[in-house]
């Protein structure tokens, strides 16, 4: 298994968002940035038949959640981390890939909000609550739990397949 970090914004968009906070939000921007990436990296020869999923935390969670939708077949799993997916909005119903969301337990804002999306997935889906995690997880040992669980997800659900068509 292997993994690619992706920043979704630019430079200067990153300096400009230290200061207004105007990109974090913009779902469809990330989402787009997401698709266009994972389509760059499947069409690279060595990669072409890997099996890909998303990783995301915050509203990258929900960007990856809507990558996902738009890219149906091409996505075996995604994993949100302290996640906000219930701002995929209209894409979760069309989520094919088999979705863990991982929320401390002490995130009480966003647990509602994870099981609200939750509701709203309809794909091979799973919540899974950290007890006495926050929102960043910075508790001993939180980090480590939702490290396991998170390859335990992605391992159970990225295994071999057969070249995908295109």
């Amino acid at each position: 298994m292997g993994t690619l970090l992706f920043d979704l914004l630019t430079e200067d968009e990153e300096q400009a968002e230290a200061r207004t906070r105007h990109l974090r939000f913009n779902i469809p921007l990330l989402a787009e940035r997401l698709v266009e990436v994972t389509r760059w990296v499947l069409d690279e020869g060595t990669t072409r038949d890997l099996n890909t999923g998303f990783f995301g935390s915050s509203t990258g969670a929900a960007a990856g959640l809507v990558a996902a939708a738009q890219l149906s077949q091409m996505i075996r799993a995604v994993v949100s981390r302290g996640g906000r997916p219930d701002l995929a909005g209209d894409a979760l119903e069309k989520v094919h890939a088999p979705t863990l969301l991982i929320v401390g337990g002490e995130d009480h804002t966003v647990i509602d909000l994870n099981e609200q999306a939750y509701e709203r997935l309809t794909c091979e889906k799973a919540l899974r609550i950290i007890p006495g995690a926050t929102h960043l997880f910075e508790e001993a040992g939180a980090l480590e739990n939702v490290a396991r669980m998170s390859a335990e997800w992605l391992a159970n659900h990225l295994q071999p397949m057969a070249p995908r068509e295109r």
